[in-house]
């Protein structure tokens, strides 16, 4: 089966999920100029009261049906993490281009099994690793080039939106969320974002995992990990640390990489997106995000004049694009696959069975 190309005026989206992200992805799908057709939830009435919400044309009763309703080309799947793979596979199937969130599913093996069945349809196949829209990442990337043989990698994400035991949600479940929640949910992220600004691979990795809130409302005891420490090598002989928090407070959302080099290093901190530091022996400096000075790689990330902040929606709304130019037949550099979203489990799963067993696991 080939992908049918389409221009984005021409896509019918379809998303499941009438949650945050199914409002983030439908404002992207309608940013792109596509046409969302219809929207499909936990329910029949929980989709009709999301589809103004969300600009659909359409509620479905079932995710079902919106996949075999042949109403739709491409499919955004915004569901707990244990209905990725079904719904994944059965939009595979019926030949649509499938958008799913990350993690791709609740283990490595499925992830790496819609990875190949995505390579077999023929389709575009996307997972929304959105920070590598940043026009800063795509800066740093470029930049590499100029900081010498990689020395260490390292940086963490904190949250704390988990931090109380009346903060509750489906993914502390391992059933609904999979057995690495905030490694998963959060540290794929992370592991994305250095392999893709680095260019290297993670070969090894030693990991430590903690519970640090124990009772929660609905889960108790809790058996999905808070904190995770994880020591890490590269198949280019660099060293690294990744920290990850989902009871950090104060933290919101900080995802931070900084990469040392032989000759200088470079830093990036999501909260702060608008500038990369860049630091030599001779001193430091910011590179204020201005699509005048950017490089070329950088600058269609880089839509709005210097000094009017991009953020997260940007982001979304760039990969969601550049998802849909792949339909379209072009081919967007770094646009984030399926192939990846197996990657950055592969690579969870591997810290989870080195904190389990207490040793270094190949990845």
């Amino acid at each position: 089966m080939t992908q049918k190309l389409l221009p984005a005026a021409e896509v019918r989206a379809g998303i499941v999920g009438t949650g945050f992200m199914g409002r983030v992805h439908a404002r992207a799908v309608r940013q792109a100029g596509a046409r969302l057709v219809g929207v499909a939830g936990r329910s029949a009435a929980r989709a009709e009261q999301a589809r103004p919400l969300l600009g659909a044309d359409r509620a479905y009763r079932s995710a079902d049906e919106l996949i075999e309703s042949g109403d739709v080309d491409v499919l955004h799947i915004c569901t707990p993490n244990h209905l990725h793979a079904p719904l994944v596979l059965k939009a595979l199937d019926a030949g649509l281009a499938v958008v799913c969130e990350k993690p791709l599913a609740t283990d490595a093996d499925t992830a790496a099994l819609m990875a190949g069945r995505a390579e077999q349809a023929g389709v575009v196949a996307t997972v929304p690793f959105v920070y590598r829209f940043h026009a800063m990442i795509r800066e740093a990337r470029v930049r590499m080039a100029d900081i010498g043989s990689v020395s260490l990698i390292q940086g963490g994400y904190l949250q704390d939106w988990l931090l109380e035991p009346v903060d509750d949600n489906w993914r502390v479940d391992p059933e609904l969320g999979g057995p690495g929640r905030t490694l998963g949910d959060i540290g794929s992220h992370w592991w994305d974002l250095a392999e893709f600004v680095t260019g290297d691979r993670i070969s090894r990795v030693c990991g430590q995992t903690a519970v640090v809130v124990a009772d929660r409302v609905t889960h108790s005891p809790v058996l999905t990990e808070d904190v995770a420490t994880v020591q890490f090598a590269t198949t280019g002989g660099a060293l690294g640390s990744l920290t990850v928090s989902q009871v950090a407070p104060g933290r919101k959302n900080r995802l931070f990489l900084e990469i040392s080099g032989t000759a200088a290093s470079l830093a990036f901190d999501q909260e702060q997106p608008e500038v990369l530091w860049l630091g030599e022996r001779s001193g430091s400096r910011t590179l204020q995000r201005d699509p005048m000075t950017l490089s070329a790689a950088a600058r269609p990330y880089s839509p709005l004049p210097a000094g009017h902040p991009q953020g997260y929606h940007d982001c979304f709304e760039a990969f969601v694009a550049d998802t849909y130019a792949a339909i379209a037949g072009r081919a967007p550099d770094g646009l984030p696959t399926f192939e990846d979203g197996a990657r950055a489990a592969a690579i969870s799963a591997a810290v989870l069975d080195s904190a389990r067993e207490g040793r270094w696991v190949e990845c």
